[in-house]
């Protein structure tokens, strides 16, 4: 079987475009593998959802950006951290507005139940008897640093203690991932939009499993970039400074500080 993993798509239906077109122009799949942040922090958040939804043999986890769509739970800074710091009340105000902007608008457009219902964890089996855990940062939690390639052999064997998966599919961190370490391999296909690294073309990977065992195939997609920017410059969005300014590859996470830039990427 054939399955596409996606993860961090964040309303870029003009990326998640080009990443579908890539997987039927490669011979198609099976299934797909969804791995969260899908509507937020983006322009097209209902034209994603209405494309997601519409695959075959889907299965969906949540990330944090979907579950601040649905809650009060927003990232940082907090009121209290503006309450302590002014200067940080601007910032304040663009997350909740764009927050609020996409829960209006997946509700407008009849999609926030749907959202609201997506599972923290998926677990399905390979053929080959695998166990696989489907979670969008890090077992039992779709939030904060997640699994990402920074992390040393101690910090990462804390993160999977009593984890029973074999094979552990991530997003959350925007970039791609092959590591194993002991019982475990942990792969993240990369993010479909929103980048953090380098790395500027919508990323996915390709599980490819049967009775003997499985691979991935890592694909990086160029897209429209331009296109995508400019509908993020006509959009109500309140948040989309900070849209446009991911797109443009302005924006860097804090993990990356830590990280040597090689480790733990996929052999292309």
């Amino acid at each position: 079987m054939r399955i596409a993993l996606l993860a961090d798509i964040h309303g870029n239906s003009i990326a998640l475009d080009a990443v579908l077109a890539d997987i039927h122009q490669h011979g198609g799949v099976d299934g797909y593998w969804i791995l969260g942040d899908l509507a937020s922090i983006g322009t097209d958040p209902a034209g994603v959802l209405e494309r997601l939804a519409a695959l075959p043999n889907a299965v969906f986890i949540r990330g944090n950006a979907d579950r601040y769509v649905f809650t009060q739970d927003r990232p940082d800074p907090t009121v209290e951290d503006a309450q302590q710091n002014p200067a940080l009340i601007p910032i304040l105000a663009e997350v909740a507005g764009s927050f609020a902007w996409t829960q209006g608008y997946l509700e407008g457009t009849g999609w926030l139940d749907w959202l609201k219902n997506l599972p923290l964890e998926q677990r399905p089996t390979l053929p080959d008897g695998t166990r696989v855990l489907l979670v969008h940062a890090a077992p039992g939690c779709d939030d904060g640093d997640g699994l990402n390639p920074a992390l040393n052999d101690g910090e990462l064997a804390t993160c999977l203690t009593g984890c029973e998966a074999n094979l552990i599919c991530v997003g959350h961190f925007h970039s791609q991932m092959d590591r194993r370490y002991k019982q475990w391999h942990i792969v993240n296909p990369g993010n479909v939009s929103n980048p953090v690294t380098s790395e500027m073309r919508a990323c996915y990977a390709i599980l490819s499993a049967d009775e003997q065992g499985y691979a991935f195939d890592f694909r990086r997609v160029a897209y429209d970039r331009a296109a995508a920017i400019a509908a993020a410059q006509k959009s109500s969005n309140p948040g989309v400074a900070f849209v446009i300014r991911t797109l443009e590859g302005q924006v860097r996470a804090g993990w990356m500080e830590k990280w040597d830039g090689f480790s733990h990427l996929p052999t292309p």
